[in-house]
């Protein structure tokens, strides 16, 4: 019977000339758009961190469901911000991550690392210190492994650069006092915040990091160098040196 329908509407019609029924849209398209539109139209801080992963990976993996694997990532990497600086070998285990998805997520990060330091550059550094430690919690809240960043700053105490000057492994940093005060030198900085983090997610300074600050004060010092602070960074929150009456 089918077939005489056939023959009798042609190929695509049926004997009354009806068109055939067009396969449904999958699921998660529907799916995107819904969130996409809801993202723009609603208070963009009140979306679950998944969502906003869900967002970021729209633009990277097409035809698929992506929901899962934003959930899966954020379970993997401790949080939204874990995801986004987590090491490209471990996000490509997942089968549809690949390297554009890796770059733009690495991009991402670092937009917003410049966005907020656009709120220190060019003012003081310790009139607008909130926006410093914000700064700085961007920077490396989310680093799997130490890293040790100094500001240096000018007589107005206006940020000249923000500079790497060791990364280390998951519990250790190793700092040459020397190198610190060379570079300062060489930029012609008159003051310094030194900043670095602890994956542990603890803040907590140890003997080590309490006795690397005092022999980078003491060598500073001899040339008019002024330490203000040295902050420490974790999940949990930020420690500062000074405000702990170390400095």
């Amino acid at each position: 019977m089918a077939a005489k329908r056939r023959a009798a509407g042609g190929e695509g019609e049926d004997l009354f000339g009806a068109e055939p029924a067009k396969p449904a849209e999958p699921h998660h398209k529907e799916h995107r758009s819904r969130l996409r539109k809801r993202f723009l139209a609603s208070d963009a801080e009140a979306f679950p961190d998944y969502e906003l992963l869900e967002l970021l990976l729209f633009h990277t993996i097409e035809r698929v469901d992506v929901k899962p694997l934003a959930k899966a990532l954020i379970k993997e990497f401790g949080s939204f911000g874990g995801v986004l600086a987590a090491d490209p070998d471990r996000l490509m285990r997942h089968a549809r991550i690949s390297e554009r998805t890796v770059a733009h997520f690495k991009a991402v990060r670092e937009a917003a690392r410049r966005f907020a330091r656009t709120e220190v550059v060019e003012r003081p550094v310790m009139s607008s210190y909130e926006a410093l430690i914000d700064y700085c919690r961007v920077s490396l809240m989310d680093e799997q492994t130490e890293r040790f960043h100094v500001l240096f700053l000018n007589r107005k105490n206006a940020l000249i650069a923000d500079e790497v000057q060791q990364r280390g492994t998951v519990d250790h940093t190793p700092v040459y006092p020397r190198e610190v005060i060379k570079r300062a030198l060489d930029l012609g900085a008159t003051a310094l915040i030194m900043v670095h983090n602890h994956p542990s997610g603890d803040p907590t300074p140890s003997r080590a990091d309490i006795d690397m600050t005092h022999e980078v004060r003491d060598a500073a010092e001899k040339l008019g160098i002024v330490l203000h602070d040295h902050v420490i960074v974790a999940k949990s929150g930020t420690a500062s040196f000074k405000s702990m009456g170390l400095l």
